[in-house]
């Protein structure tokens, strides 16, 4: 199974205050450096395959970080980019929370365009087929790591779950954190959601155990029987 590590890009100073979309020339501030190379400690013993991440300045610099001591390259995908919010990109959350807009992206997302921007179904699925297509060409035993943006991370996890975009509200990704979902053939499983502290022994590679011939399983079973 392939095994994809989804991490939310570290703080930055407009976080939480407004709507930053694609506005270029938004770093991490110290709080969001520190927030990355703590996960870049935690996550230090898991094999990395490749490092993926939307080409914004927040996410790659969060990546980097991820990726100091690997010998990987940060590689840009923008199907993983932000939201394109339109005519709201740059605006004050709490003014745009007025705008009726707003409530229809809390209860009904799926219907939800952003004014000369895109619509959050639009971007669910180039989200999901920019993982399906990292997946494919890392193939069935590679961990990888992907950094976006929340909503995206919302999107993708809400597609993993098997529940529809209007359900994604219900998700909480944080800056930095790590949520996990790993892909069999039949279907994804979601291994872990907004984790900002948890050991990762899970994530390590498992050594795959030698199937038995039948002659021996039931020698075994016979041997050990009284």
């Amino acid at each position: 199974m392939t095994t994809l590590l989804l991490v939310r890009h570290g703080l930055i100073a407009a976080t939480g205050r407004t709507l930053s979309g694609w506005t270029p020339g938004l770093h991490l501030d110290e709080r969001g450096m520190r927030q990355a190379r703590a996960l870049r400690d935690r996550l230090a013993r898991v094999p990395l395959a490749a490092l993926v991440a939307s080409p914004l300045e927040r996410c790659v610099e969060t990546a980097s970080i991820l990726g100091e001591g690997r010998d990987l390259e940060v590689q840009p995908d923008e199907r993983i980019g932000e939201v394109r919010y339109g005519d709201w990109t740059g605006r004050d959350l709490k003014a745009l929370a007025k705008e009726p807009l707003w409530r229809v992206i809390q209860v009904h997302p799926s219907a939800a365009e952003f004014p000369h921007g895109e619509p959050l179904r639009a971007v669910q699925s180039r989200a999901v087929d920019a993982v399906r297509d990292w997946n494919a060409r890392l193939g069935a035993d590679a961990t990888w790591a992907l950094c976006s943006h929340g909503d995206v991370i919302k999107a993708l996890l809400a597609d993993a779950l098997g529940m529809h975009l209007d359900l994604f509200q219900r998700i909480q990704v944080d800056p930095c954190s790590l949520s996990v979902v790993r892909y069999t053939q039949l279907r994804p499983s979601v291994v872990r959601i907004n984790d900002n502290g948890g050991g990762v022994d899970d994530l390590l590679p498992q050594k795959r155990q030698r199937r038995r011939s039948p002659d021996a399983v039931v020698g075994g079973g016979a041997g050990g029987a009284g």
